[in-house]
């Protein structure tokens, strides 16, 4: 179980035991913790998180990240099946790169920016 904490100091529990997402610090280093920070955006007709900058092991998938949305956005069979995932509104990774690697590519000022939908977009 992980704790989730909201921009304004809330916290809220969510079931997830495969990842280990965790809510950022105001004064954390990504590359001294390990840890990738990067931020979940809605495009299209996806429901917007209150939550929206998350930290991850360099070692975790983006596979996790979707596994993840689907769960904490409570998302029925037919939702689940369309869900996609895009790195700065370019192009839908593969589920099995790291976000280590992504993250590497793709990242503006230390953080990684990725786009959540349930319509194709971008790629």
């Amino acid at each position: 179980m992980s704790t989730i904490e909201s921009d304004k100091t809330e916290s809220k529990t969510v079931n997830f035991d495969e990842t280990n997402l965790s809510p950022t610090r105001p004064s954390g280093d990504s590359e001294n913790d390990g840890k990738i920070v990067f931020l979940l955006k809605a495009a299209g007709g996806a429901p917007i998180l209150k939550k929206k900058k998350w930290a991850l092991p360099r070692s975790k998938t983006i596979g996790h990240i979707v596994e993840f949305l689907k769960k904490y956005m409570q998302l029925d069979v037919e939702q689940q099946k369309q869900l996609f995932l895009y790195v700065n509104q370019t192009f839908a990774p593969a589920f099995d790169t790291t976000i280590g690697a992504v993250n590497d590519c793709f990242n503006s000022e230390g953080i990684l920016v990725l786009h959540y939908t349930f319509t194709p977009a971008w790629g």
